[in-house]
Order: structure tokens, then sequence, then C-alpha cells
């Protein structure tokens, strides 16, 4: 259910759908790239293992990436990533799943708002994988306005993992 004045599901408390992201060598190191980390415990198997690691492991930029997408994703192309604070644990290693999900925890509607904006959501943000707690971390999200001129009928979709809407 969406609310009308805001365009989001069921407000405070809501939960989001999990999203799995598989954890692979080429993710890790492609992630590390382009977001210009040459360390090579995020590329170089037998170096990372020299410096106590079991394999390459994703860096926090990418983290912070899939984090966004999975924001986005919930709540539309059309959102704006306001802030991003988020904590690292347990490491992501290739082979393995992270999953993450969120729960709404503020809702504030965007009424005086000056630059147009519908409501900014903040969502907590857990993302768990087989050794543990990977990220933990919150995330604050302006949405459209519903009745703003690119968006006059419409409420904010929700793509599936896949990118295509739901």
């Amino acid at each position: 259910m969406v609310d009308a004045l805001t365009g989001v599901g069921a407000g405070v408390g809501a939960k989001l759908a999990p999203l799995e992201i598989p954890v692979t060598r080429t993710l890790i190191v492609s992630g590390a790239i382009a977001s210009r980390d040459y360390q090579d415990v995020h590329h170089d198997a037998e170096l990372a293992k020299e410096k106590g690691s079991p394999d390459i492991f994703m860096n926090i930029l990418t983290t912070n990436g899939l984090v966004g997408r999975y924001i986005t994703d919930h709540f539309g192309p059309a959102s704006v990533l306001r802030k991003v604070a988020i904590r690292l644990g347990a490491p992501n290693y290739p082979g393995d799943t992270m999953v993450l999900t969120g729960t709404v925890t503020e809702v504030e509607d965007g009424s005086g708002v000056s630059d147009g904006g519908g409501a900014t959501v903040v969502v907590r943000i857990i993302g768990v994988n087989g050794l543990g707690t990977h990220v933990t971390g919150t995330v604050t999200v302006t949405l459209p306005s519903l009745a703003s001129p690119a968006n006059p009928t419409s409420t904010p979709s929700r793509p599936s993992a896949s990118g295509r809407p739901a």
C-alpha cells in the first residue's frame, strides 16, 4: 500500500523486500577498479593471503554503491540519495551472498520543501553474508513529489532485483 501524500509504502516500520547479491570475484575486482581503489587485497588473492586474509574482499565503496542501488531500486529512479552512512563488519569474500534488508524509520511528507521534492525517508539497512553482518547503516532519500510536472500521476515504482518493474 502506498500513502497518497508521501508515496511511501506503509510508512514508518515498512520493510523493504530483501535483495540477494552474489559476491563474485568479478564484482569485487570491478567495484574496486571503478572506485579507483587499487589496494591489492581487493584484486590479488595471493597478496591478500600474505596479509592474513583468506581471499580478496569487497571494498567499502562497492558496498556503499550496492546499498544505494538497493534504495533506488525500491523507491524508483527519480529518488535522490541525500545521505548514506554505513559501517562495515564481516568481509564480503568471493562465493558468498550478501542479503540487504531495510526498514523505514522516518518519513517527512515534504511539505514546505522549496526544491519541489516529495517525502524524505530514512531507511535503516542491514547486509548479511555467511560470516555475519557485513554492513549496517542508514540512508536518507528524497522521493519525487507526486504532484510534480515530471511525475504528474505516478507513484514511485519498485523494480525487481533485475532492474525491470516488479
